[in-house]
């Protein structure tokens, strides 16, 4: 079900959720730390090598990702609503991933993230990806969660009941 219900106010330039930094720039972020971290300080090596069944789990992880990302944010523009979060929302997208995670974007910028970091063989960076979903936690999906009960009450509250926040 997709609902475009809004609270009394209408959509103003101000109101988002004020999510600290875009989310792709925060999971590029701690990959380049990573990935810079191993090839320049650490060299730390993965503990298994780069074998093609390595390689094909780390597409596989990016092509799902991507697909991913892409019905998500698609999902959000048959709704009518925005994809970025330092904009407006104007509708619940409770359709297609959004049964399943309050997230599916962000699942699939793990998904990437993972196997980007499997191919680029950085230990450092599949490590990172645990304070880097903290980051995400706290300063991105918390905050959207406060907005969206303030936005839309009831309805996003008992979506929230019935749809876990990543998987």
């Amino acid at each position: 079900m997709t609902s475009a219900m809004s609270q009394t106010r209408p959509p103003s330039d101000r109101d988002h959720p004020g999510v600290i930094a875009p989310p792709p720039l925060i999971y590029f972020g701690f990959l380049l730390a990573g990935w810079a971290l191993d090839a320049r300080l650490l060299h730390l090596q993965m503990p298994f090598e780069l074998t093609l069944p390595v390689k094909i789990v780390a597409v596989a992880l990016i092509v799902a990702g991507l697909g991913l990302e892409m019905w998500a944010g698609g999902l959000f523009k048959r709704a009518g609503t925005n994809v970025v979060p330092w904009s407006p929302s104007t509708a619940l997208v409770e359709v297609g991933p959004y049964r399943f995670s309050r997230n599916p974007m962000y699942v699939g910028f793990t998904l990437v993230y993972f196997g980007l970091a499997l191919g680029l063989e950085s230990p450092s960076a599949v490590i990172l990806l645990i304070p880097c979903l903290a980051v995400m936690t706290w300063g991105v999906i918390l905050r959207e969660e406060r907005y969206l009960a303030d936005r839309f009450g009831q309805p996003y509250l008992d979506y929230k009941d019935r749809v876990r926040r990543w998987l």
